[in-house]
């Protein structure tokens, strides 16, 4: 920026002595060197600025995105809201750190620097630019402060928006099944309209602060040149310190637009900022969420865990589990049994540092008080999730040692052989997030040869036989008796045949 206020100078100098006759051909090439130096330096700024900016931009994204990947269950933020943060409002710290962060260091500088340079020929010029900066200031303040308040509220309410339309896409099967499309369109509508008053409202307050910017930058320029006018032709009303010719007058009157350059260009990135700050007060907590990386390496299990209950108490509102105390032997099947609504699932989850606890603890023998189960458990849920690839894709995700043949193998173990077989693709079929394209028996079968092929010593099932006739119930009960032994088993059933097998059968409700 220093080097743009002097390329301004050598500028100004340049072209009052090229009008006086000052200087002959050494003007020219003044002229012409300061403005390559001039459209050096900004290219230059410009692109350290952008770099910087986009730096910045991708070490906060992959923040966010650790974050939303760490999620606990009792967050309030939704998925929709979380993947809006880090795909569009992380966008907004590009332009705060790009075009405002720079532009606010040279609206500092520049201006003095300028004024300075003016001084050098007009004392009393120089006076009238800084004189401009005082209403300039408290008008831009004022505007600020409004803008802030704006850009929060459009930011909260696109989020909204985002979350919004991200959940009603992934429950879109739903609503399509209960004919809730029309309802659900007017409330996206009506929130798509929210944004854009709050957009309307923040570009009202940005267009009046570059007004006002505008005005004063005029201001200064016009009293400049009344000045340089009048004290050129003698009539100025008030004595001054100081006479000018009409090179040194020029020379003020070149330079005064310069002074207020920076601002200009601060005033247009000044949106800019009131983004990037209201950005950044929503994603702190957002990156912040959830538990920090692990600073030591993650608690393995080097043999079947014996899990102890104490004293454990859930609470979801008015509804409470427990307090249940047991203990689930070590390499054994432990079953728990109970109507729907009594807590099996929340206790699997409660048992993996997945759900918190109201009192008592879950304590599972060789991994520290506290640690989270789920990173070295091997886990099926009650509705599988997969990844949005083919099914060999899903069973080798269960750990980096799975080759292709063991998956194949544990396919045929669980029993989805022939239903892979009768299709053209095989174990290459495509599937999405929910698993579409399998059967609710199939995806049991799927999340089940996952959770078997993780070498993990602690193995925890919710319903793994749901969704399946007797005949295949049997199949899948024989293989969980056979991972018993080298693992501890522990499945939430409603099935007695399956709680049959079990070495401890813990009753809920």
């Amino acid at each position: 920026m220093l080097v743009n206020c002097a390329g301004a100078a050598v500028f100004g100098w340049a072209l009052a002595g090229l009008l006086t006759g000052a200087l002959g051909p050494v003007g020219i090439v003044a002229l012409g060197g300061a403005l390559a130096i001039r459209a050096a330096a900004n290219w230059t700024a410009a692109q350290l600025a952008a770099r910087h900016a986009r730096r910045v931009v991708a070490l906060v994204r992959r923040e966010l995105v650790s974050a939303t990947l760490r999620r606990g269950r009792g967050d309030p933020t939704t998925l929709g809201e979380r993947l809006a943060a880090a795909v569009d409002e992380v966008e907004a710290l590009d332009g705060y750190f790009g075009r405002f962060a720079p532009a606010a260091l040279e609206s500092r500088i520049a201006p003095l620097a300028i004024a300075a340079l003016v001084a050098l020929a007009s004392p009393v010029a120089a006076g009238i630019m800084l004189l401009t900066l005082v209403p300039f200031a408290v008008a831009m303040a004022l505007a600020g402060g409004a803008a802030a308040t704006e850009s929060r509220r459009q930011l909260e309410t696109l989020a909204r928006l985002s979350g919004q339309f991200v959940d009603r896409v992934r429950a879109l099967p739903i609503i399509l099944a209960f004919q809730a499309e029309a309802a659900e369109t007017r409330r996206v509508a009506d929130a798509a309209d929210a944004v854009a008053r709050r957009t309307l409202g923040v570009l009202r307050i940005a267009f009046i602060s570059s007004a006002v910017l505008e005005f004063f930058a005029a201001l200064s320029v016009a009293l400049v040149a009344v000045y340089c006018g009048f004290s050129l032709l003698g009539i100025l009303p008030f004595p001054v310190p100081e006479t000018l010719d009409f090179r040194r007058a020029f020379f003020a009157l070149t330079l005064a637009p310069e002074f207020y350059g920076a601002l200009r260009r601060l005033a247009a990135a000044y949106h800019e900022k009131q983004l990037g700050e209201a950005a950044a007060a929503r994603l702190t907590p957002i990156a912040g969420a959830g538990p920090p990386p692990p600073s030591t390496p993650p608690a393995t299990l080097d043999a079947p865990p014996e899990i102890r209950l104490q004293d454990l108490r859930l609470q979801f509102g008015d509804l409470a589990i427990g307090p249940i105390d047991a203990t689930l032997p070590a390499g054994g099947v432990t079953a728990l049994v109970g109507p729907t609504g009594s807590g099996k699932s929340s206790l699997l989850a409660a048992m993996l540092g997945l759900e918190q606890t109201a009192s008592g603890s879950a304590q599972i023998d060789g991994l520290p008080s506290g640690a989270e189960a789920a990173r070295v458990a091997a886990w099926s849920g009650q509705a599988p999730v997969f990844i949005p690839g083919t099914v060999l894709d899903n069973l080798r995700a269960a750990g980096p040692a799975v080759s292709r043949e063991a998956a194949l193998a544990m396919v045929q173990t669980v029993g989805l052989g022939p239903a892979l077989a009768a299709r053209p693709a095989g174990a290459d079929t495509l599937l999405d997030e929910r698993g579409s394209g399998l059967s609710g028996g199939e995806r049991r079968r799927l999340a089940l040869a996952r959770a078997l092929l993780k070498p993990a010593h602690l193995l925890v099932l919710d319903e793994p036989t749901a969704d399946l006739d007797t005949v295949a119930e049997a199949e899948i009960i024989s293989v969980i008796r056979k991972a018993a032994g080298s693992r501890t088993v522990v499945l939430a059933t409603h099935s007695e045949t399956l709680a049959a097998i079990a070495d401890k059968v813990v009753r809920l409700g």
